[in-house]
């Protein structure tokens, strides 16, 4: 019998390569992260041509490097422009923080937000295996620059399987429930891009059924994405998340809520980062109707919502069902 492997999720193996690069001052060859890191490792054992493997490193770093990450390449020292042996890292000092840095009560209150959802532990157990077989080569780790690492899982189920389809040009099925309608909907798209905006996971990709670009929210994705057999180019890939993109920002421009916030609250910080002036209150842009009338409504009295009243009533009525959820009187 064929031994099994798992195939861990590609963002998980981005982590881990961010931190195999962030643990190393001196860097680390591409033949080094395959067979040590976490995510290239398993699939090299599994058996995984060396190829694939490089292009699919290669992919990552682009990816990483579009998050803003800076992913440094070293030549070698007698001759930089000499790639042949290239190590890599990702330099500490990008992320140093100056001494006499300092921070305002709001900013405070975010970083305590931020670490109910970041844990205290450093590193998870792939990533130090990872740091283990690192260390026994004779590269110098540094463990304690490492301080972060989520103690929740931030993405839908189906992130991986929209991930590989996108890696491996598949086209996908899967069934899709919009708010109001009775039962979900059979849906088969070329998957282009996993994009996230106002913290949600959304796929972009040419919905072959509409014969059109779309977008769908990966929360509302019912059971399991199905890969097809039906292929498509790579090409088609290329710019697909900016366009993604664009397009939540040109929805999210035309929908627009009033809102009265609380100074000081949760809801008030959560709000700032994407609030616009207004003489009453702040506005508010927003892509889906009934996924920010769930957050509004999260808030509970720290927020009123002005306009639309369409966004008002979700609002309400979400409140009222949690209170009779509890035992009260709506």
């Amino acid at each position: 019998m064929p031994a099994t492997t798992s195939r861990s999720a590609p963002e998980e193996r981005l982590v881990n390569l961010v931190v195999a690069l962030m643990a190393t001052e001196q860097g680390l060859t591409k033949e080094t992260i395959l067979s040590s890191v976490a995510g290239y490792r398993e699939q090299l054992e599994a058996g995984a041509s060396k190829d694939a493997l490089e292009k699919m490193f290669e992919r990552d770093k682009e990816n990483l490097r579009g998050l803003g990450i800076p992913i440094e390449t070293i030549g070698e020292r007698a001759d930089p422009d000499d790639l042949r042996e290239a190590r890599y890292r990702v330099p500490t000092a990008e992320y140093a923080l100056p001494e006499d840095i300092s921070f305002s009560p709001a900013e405070i209150a975010l970083l305590n937000i931020a670490g109910d959802v970041w844990g205290s532990e450093s590193l998870s157990a792939d990533a130090r295996s990872g740091l283990r077989k690192i260390r026994a080569l004779g590269i110098p780790v540094d463990e304690p620059i490492i301080g972060y690492a989520p103690r929740i899982r931030v993405r839908d189920a189906s992130f991986p399987a929209f991930q590989r389809a996108i890696e491996e040009c598949r086209a996908v099925t899967f069934s899709y429930l919009r708010p109001g309608e009775p039962r979900p909907r059979e849906r088969r798209i070329r998957p282009l891009a996993l994009v996230e905006y106002e913290a949600r996971w959304h796929v972009f990709g040419f919905d072959l059924t509409m014969d059109a670009d779309r977008t769908f929210l990966l929360s509302r994705v019912v059971g399991d994405v199905t890969l097809t057999r039906e292929k498509f180019l790579p090409a088609l890939r290329v710019g697909a998340g900016e366009r993604a993109l664009a397009g939540l920002e040109d929805v999210a421009d035309r929908q627009r809520a009033l809102l009265e916030v609380h100074p000081g609250t949760e809801a008030s910080l959560r709000l700032a980062r994407r609030a616009l002036p207004a003489p009453q209150g702040v506005v508010v842009p927003y892509v889906d109707l009934h996924v920010f009338a769930d957050e509004l409504a999260s808030y509970g009295p720290e927020v009123r919502v002005v306009e639309p009243s369409s966004l008002r009533d979700e609002v309400i009525r979400r409140l009222e069902a949690t209170l009779v959820l509890h035992g009260g009187d709506a």
